[in-house]
């Protein structure tokens, strides 16, 4: 029976995500044991805690003056093109030119596989892939 519940409140967390999905790990780690933990009691928690853990790392989105500038931004004279698929959540690679957005030093862009992405200037991590 416990089982049965576990199962269904994991459910429900994993099905849920986007609504975790602008909390920090610790928000999401903490909502997601306490979820757990009234609909299954303690295995609960741990299952909702790591579920709430994983849809809090999910990254933010940048805001949409970010994304119109980016949109907007000259492409550069030379094309850029990379073998690996440019996916959310991982870095670019090293001979990817990336630009600092002036208004917003939290960002940066690029136009990699004539896709303009939005990163994380620090770690080069893709935050959101313009269509």
């Amino acid at each position: 029976m416990n089982i049965n519940v576990v199962g269904i409140a994991a459910g429900i967390l994993l099905a849920s995500t986007s609504a975790f999905a602008q909390s920090s790990t610790v928000t999401g780690a903490a909502g997601g044991a306490a979820t757990g933990a009234i609909v299954g009691g303690p295995v609960g928690a741990a299952v909702g805690g790591i579920v709430g853990g994983v849809a809090g790392s999910v990254i933010d989105p940048p805001p949409q003056k970010v994304v119109t500038y980016v949109q907007q931004a000259p492409a550069p004279t030379k094309r850029v093109v990379v073998k690996e698929k440019v996916v959310v959540g991982q870095p670019l690679p090293e001979t990817v030119v990336v630009t600092p957005i002036p208004d917003d030093p939290k960002y940066a862009y690029a136009i990699v596989n004539d896709q303009r992405v939005i990163v994380e200037p620090s770690s080069r991590k893709v935050i959101q892939v313009i269509q």
